[in-house]
């Protein structure tokens, strides 16, 4: 196998098998339908919800937990807003109750702002409940600290992904999985939204963006070396489309150099033709998806 054949086959190793699919959007519809008939009397298992997250965004890999907001109606804000404390609280609460009509494990996740319900299977979900704004964006409850409502605009961050993804010969979207799956292997702490944050920044100006899996050792390679450098002082970035910040939750520069040493070793072994050593080596970074 050629570099480009075994990058090639881990990227589809690290996409979700057809199956998979088909439950996330059976479940997505079941629960887009119990909102609606709950709160607009409407059966439709599709109106009035969105994937975000890393499913939204469309950088998620086999582990992923599936992220999305269901929208309720305005007269639903002015009630839990005319609450004279944390009506965000309640207002999860109830949409907590309305699920478990079909769902008796749904919890208020620890964050205080999402319903989770985990499933045998392990693709578990986490619902926002959220109102529309007028330029599309969304409010949504934040019940922690007494409670407050929150702005997120994933239209505009899946917009932008979308774009630069067009933009890049698809190789935004994939650098984005091969992060997820080098997060996964040597547990690198950073969020899916930052790696994707990252990814867009750095893809921008990477001067092979153009091209295909030939030059993903490469693309490996440098991305590596660009997140190894940031500054460590840095907290928080600007995420695509929305310019939200997105915070760090810990170093990971240090894992990124051991990665980018990793993806030099590995090159060198590909230039010396020793091909199942480069594999260990690029095994070592992103795990077992990449083909030994």
């Amino acid at each position: 196998m050629s570099v480009s054949d075994y990058f090639s086959t881990f990227c589809s190793n690290l996409r979700m098998s057809s199956d998979t699919v088909s439950t996330i959007q059976y479940r997505y519809h079941q629960i887009t339908k119990r909102i609606n008939l709950d709160y607009r009397n409407s059966s439709s298992e599709t109106a009035y919800s969105l994937y975000v997250g890393s499913y939204g965004r469309g950088t998620e890999i086999w582990t992923s937990d599936i992220d999305m907001i269901v929208q309720l109606p305005y007269e639903t804000y002015a009630k839990f807003n005319a609450y004279s404390s944390n009506g965000q609280s309640a207002l999860l609460q109830e949409v907590k109750g309305v699920l478990q009509k079909t769902y008796s494990t749904s919890f208020v996740k620890g964050d205080g702002q999402v319903i989770g319900i985990n499933f045998t299977d392990g693709i578990n979900f986490e619902i926002v409940p959220a109102f529309i704004n007028k330029d599309d964006s969304y409010t949504y409850p934040d019940s922690n600290d007494g409670g407050s409502w929150k702005i997120t605009d994933p239209r505009k961050e899946i917009a932008a992904m979308n774009t630069r993804n067009s933009n890049t010969n698809k190789n935004l979207k994939r650098l984005c999985r091969m992060a997820r799956a080098w997060k996964e292997k040597c547990n690198v702490s950073m969020s899916g939204i930052l790696i994707d944050t990252l990814a867009y920044k750095f893809i921008g100006d990477w001067e092979y963006k153009d091209k295909s899996y030939l030059y993903y050792d490469f693309m490996s390679r440098d991305f590596f070396e660009y997140l190894k450098n940031i500054d460590t002082s840095q907290s928080y970035w600007l995420a695509p489309g929305s310019n939200r910040y997105v915070w760090k939750s810990g170093s990971f520069q240090s894992k990124a150099k051991t990665a980018y040493d990793n993806a030099v070793a590995a090159i060198s072994y590909e230039n010396d033709n020793k091909s199942y050593s480069a594999k260990q080596k690029w095994r070592e970074i992103y795990g077992t998806k990449f083909p030994d």
